[in-house]
C-alpha cells in the first residue's frame, strides 16, 4: 500500500506542472468554452495541488443511456462530471488517448456520472481560474477511491507534432501588458482582461493569453497525436485562428493519407495555424509521457 501511495503521490507531482499551463475553467458561450488561464503560475498551482478540495460524500452510477462526455465542474456546493473511464482518465490527468495504456477493454467504454458534494463555505470561495483544476484533483481522487485506479508514469518515442515556426516567421500577435480589453471577451462577471480563452467549433480565440495555453487549445482539437512546442516563444499573446472543421487532411510534408478531398474553399487546421498564426505542426517522433493502468476495476456500490 506504501508503494501504491507513493506511486501516486509521484505522479502528481508531474503532472501538476503541466496542468498550469492548461484551461482550468470554462462557461459556455457562442463559441462553445470561454475560459480563463491560471494567473499564478507554476508554483501557484503546485500549492493547490497539496490542497484539494474535500468531499464529504460521492456517488458514482453506471449511465446506460449513452450520452455525451460531460466536462467536470466545480460549482459551490458539488462537484460533477460523466463520462467512460477513459474519458475520465484523460480529464483527471489532462492526457490525450495516445497517453494511456492499459486500460480493460472490458471498462474503457463504460459510462458514468458523477457527483460529489462538498462543504459551500469553501466551494464557494473558489475564484474563477480554480474550480476546473480542484475539479480535476477530486476525481482523480474518486478514480483511486472508487475504482481502484493505480498508475505509473513512463516516457515512450511516439508519432507526435512539433510546434515549430513556419519559414515567413510567426504571425501571432504579442499581447499589450496591462491590456483591460475594453472592446474584447468579456469574463463571466462582465469584466475584460487578459488570460481568457475561446474555443469552439473551428475556432480558438485567445486574449492575452500564455503561448502555452495556445498549445493547449490545439492539442484540445483530438489532431491523433501529442503537439510539442518548439517554437520558443514566450509572453502572452492575442489570436484567432479559424478553420472548416471535419476537413480531413494530414499536415504539410506527412506522409499520411488525406482522406476525403477537401473543397477548394475550406480550410483544414494545420493549414489555418500556417496561415494564420505562422506556426506549423510538423510530423515527427518524439518523447511522450505515458500513463499506463497498473489497475482498475468497477467501482464500488454508493
Amino acid at each position: 500500500m506504501t508503494q501504491i501511495l507513493k506511486r501516486k503521490l509521484n505522479l502528481r507531482k508531474k503532472l501538476l506542472p503541466r496542468m498550469a499551463g492548461l484551461l482550468v475553467a470554462a462557461v459556455p458561450t457562442g463559441l462553445g468554452f470561454l475560459c480563463a488561464t491560471p494567473s499564478g503560475g507554476q508554483s501557484q498551482t503546485e500549492n493547490i495541488g497539496a490542497n484539494t478540495l474535500p468531499y464529504e460524500v460521492a456517488t458514482v452510477k453506471p449511465n446506460k443511456s449513452g450520452g455525451m462526455f460531460m466536462m467536470g465542474w466545480v460549482s459551490s456546493d458539488r462537484y460533477t462530471t460523466g463520462g467512460t473511464l477513459d474519458s475520465l482518465i484523460k480529464e483527471a490527468y489532462e492526457v490525450q488517448d495516445d497517453q494511456i495504456a492499459g486500460v480493460p477493454k472490458s471498462l474503457s467504454s463504460e459510462r458514468y456520472d458523477i457527483v460529489a458534494k462538498i462543504d459551500p463555505a469553501v466551494g464557494s470561495k473558489l475564484d474563477f481560474d480554480h474550480r476546473m483544476l480542484q475539479g480535476r484533483l477530486i476525481l482523480q481522487s474518486l478514480l483511486a477511491d472508487r475504482f481502484k485506479l493505480t498508475l505509473h508514469h513512463e516516457t515512450k518515442e511516439l508519432p507526435v507534432y512539433a510546434l515549430v515556426i513556419a519559414k515567413n516567421g510567426p504571425k501571432i500577435h504579442q499581447a499589450t501588458p496591462g491590456d483591460t480589453y475594453p472592446s474584447g471577451m468579456k469574463d463571466m462577471y462582465g469584466k475584460g482582461h487578459d488570460m481568457v480563452i475561446a474555443a469552439g467549433r473551428g475556432r480558438i480565440v485567445g486574449q492575452g493569453v500564455p503561448f502555452a495555453v495556445l498549445v493547449g487549445a490545439l492539442q484540445h482539437q483530438q489532431l491523433g497525436r501529442t503537439i510539442l512546442d518548439k517554437t520558443g516563444l514566450t509572453g502572452k499573446f492575442d489570436f484567432t485562428l479559424q478553420w472548416t472543421p471535419d476537413v480531413i487532411q494530414a499536415p504539410p510534408g506527412s506522409q499520411q493519407g488525406t482522406g476525403d478531398t477537401p473543397a477548394d474553399s475550406d480550410l483544414s487546421i494545420f493549414t489555418a495555424i500556417q496561415e494564420q498564426l505562422g506556426l506549423k505542426l510538423k510530423p515527427q517522433k518524439g518523447p511522450v509521457d505515458i500513463l499506463v493502468i497498473d489497475h482498475v476495476e468497477r467501482p464500488s456500490e454508493n
